[in-house]
């Protein structure tokens, strides 16, 4: 494929506005968000919300669902989520926080969050280093999936965790934009966290992306990984 340099300018243009970065930026916890939602979250009003969703729909980034009188829209793929994350990255270091709840919000979302329908941050790091380490992916020779790997992923989600989607590789790797490393991305990236939350090993912190590692998700994580547990926030 071949990339048109005005396709890449355009993508630039409407990223760089920052009440689209932001309404981006909220939907990167991987649910649909009401126009109104995402106005609010922006500090914007809804008509100028709209005007902005509806280029970030026309370019592709996110796609659209309407029930009843309700407007919800979601990013329009993992791989949308990934193009952000990565343009977090190379943007270099966030702006320092200006008070103490904007410190302890960014603290969490270092310690562990969501990026889209994975796990990223400190935790999420930490936990593709382990399986690393482990034997379960290995990257010598690009990305691959042992048969240790195979087997630890089907006694955590069942066979079906190894199905191959037809969007989506089973396996890549995520660059994380408070780590500056690797973490784990991909269809089995989405298994993982879906088994996190559902076994309550992690809980997600109402109104943000940051998800807390539980009493018992450290227990477990330990057991089938040997991940020690994080120091605690203050």
């Amino acid at each position: 494929m071949i990339l048109a340099p005005e396709s890449v300018a355009r993508l630039a243009g409407l990223l760089a506005d920052r009440s689209r970065a932001a309404m981006c930026l909220a939907l990167m916890d991987g649910r649909a968000w009401t126009a109104g939602e995402l106005a609010g979250h922006a500090d914007i009003a809804a008509p100028t919300a709209t005007g902005h969703l509806n280029q970030l729909v026309g370019a592709g980034l996110l796609v659209e669902e309407r029930q009843g009188r309700h407007r919800y829209l979601r990013l329009a793929s993992p791989d949308v989520a990934t193009l952000l994350e990565h343009l977090a990255t190379a943007g270099g270091q966030a702006a320092p926080a200006r008070s103490l709840r904007t410190v302890r919000v960014a603290s969490d979302l270092a310690r562990a969050r969501t990026c889209y329908d994975h796990l990223a941050g400190e935790l999420g790091v930490r936990i593709f280093d382990a399986m690393v380490t482990g034997g379960l992916i290995a990257v010598d020779d690009g990305l691959l999936l042992t048969t240790a790997g195979r087997s630890w992923f089907t006694d955590l989600a069942g066979p079906e965790a190894l199905g191959r989607p037809k969007t989506r590789p089973l396996l890549r790797t995520c660059l994380d934009w408070t780590e500056r490393r690797p973490h784990l991305a991909g269809a089995l990236g989405a298994v993982l966290l879906r088994q996190l939350v559902a076994r309550s090993w992690v809980r997600p912190r109402p109104g943000s992306r940051a998800v807390q590692i539980t009493p018992e998700g450290e227990l477990a994580l330990g057991e089938l990984l040997g991940i020690l547990p994080q120091p605690t926030s203050h």
